[in-house]
């Protein structure tokens, strides 16, 4: 696929750019741009790819990926938007496939839209509580650990796994079984959008063919929405919360130099992929604090978390 160059992107000030946009000002293309540029750079860091890896699996140049996240964009963009706009249609509606959502769904995405984010939460507990797929009970005998690398999450699982006396897994091993591929060779024959199917898959054969167990997840999977709900509506996640320095410092202790290998920004782009992520993490039903503790003391909160969680299910019988 061809890259976009910063030659091919036209520049708002494009003169038929500028006559077919008249009736917007140059303020509110600027703060859309920006915003574009924002929303851009949050869903990279959302999924952990950096800017050279995103320009190799879109296409794109990297130096235009760098003036869109800077709020430069293109001038396309904005011409898109004003059509969006003359529609009265959501720019990602522009974009959509197929036939638009039902209009009681679009009803319900926009009253949703408006509560703030502790009401959103509470909205969907009780649409969880109504409407979801599995009992609680059911629920607590899956357990899937969630969090970024050096979370300890292998570590703590399987443990964890060995004390509850259930079968232990790992997402990413049984992608690469499924697919016959390691993690990099897939990234790089299929891209992010292979991997993502390969994940759903794997998790819903796992899903459907084991009824106990404990699971570490991908750092990533919260960052696709169907995917992390199927889990967190079949399992009781933890997550597995560190600084991003903890982080860091545990990955190089096991000998992984990856994260600092060309990359001098490794440590602001770490923080900030949890800046980002970190609302989705917040989703899991309890967080576990391992900053500064021992595997043993982890593993001890986990225990007793779980325990705690089957008195009361047992109380509510």
């Amino acid at each position: 696929m061809k890259a976009i160059s910063q030659n091919e992107a036209k520049p708002a000030t494009d003169p038929e750019v500028a006559k077919e946009g008249s009736q917007f000002s140059g303020s509110d293309e600027s703060a859309y741009l920006r915003v574009l540029g924002e929303s851009l750079r949050a869903a990279r860091a959302r999924r952990g790819m950096t800017r050279k890896v995103l320009a190799a699996q879109s296409g794109v140049s990297e130096r235009f990926l760098a003036q869109l996240e800077s709020g430069t964009g293109n001038a396309s963009i904005l011409i898109l938007r004003q059509i969006a706009r003359a529609l009265d249609l959501p720019l990602d509606a522009m974009l959509s496939n197929g036939s638009g959502a039902p209009a009681e769904l679009a009803h319900t995405v926009e009253f949703l839209a408006r509560l703030d984010a502790t009401d959103l939460a509470k909205a969907r507990e009780l649409l969880m509580q109504k409407f979801g797929n599995r009992e609680d009970d059911v629920r607590r005998e899956r357990i899937a650990l969630i969090g970024l690398r050096g979370a300890g999450k292998s570590t703590i699982g399987r443990l964890l796994a060995d004390k509850l006396q259930v079968p232990f897994f790992e997402l990413d091993r049984q992608i690469e079984q499924a697919s016959g591929l390691s993690l990099s060779m897939m990234f790089d024959m299929y891209g992010q959008s292979g991997f993502r199917r390969f994940e759903r898959r794997c998790l819903d054969d796992l899903l459907n063919d084991q009824k106990r167990f404990v699971v570490a997840t991908g750092g990533s999977l919260v960052s696709e929405p169907a995917t992390y709900e199927r889990l967190l509506s079949n399992c009781h996640t933890i997550w597995l919360n560190a600084t991003p320095q903890e982080h860091m410092s545990r990955v190089l202790a096991q000998g992984d130099m990856r994260p600092m290998a060309e990359n001098p920004e490794a440590m602001s782009d770490l923080e900030r992929i949890l800046a980002e992520r970190e609302p989705l993490y917040r989703q899991a039903h309890v967080t576990i604090e391992t900053t500064g503790k021992t595997v043993e003391q982890v593993l001890q909160e986990c225990m007793t978390h779980l325990t705690i969680l089957a008195n009361v299910q047992v109380s509510h019988v």
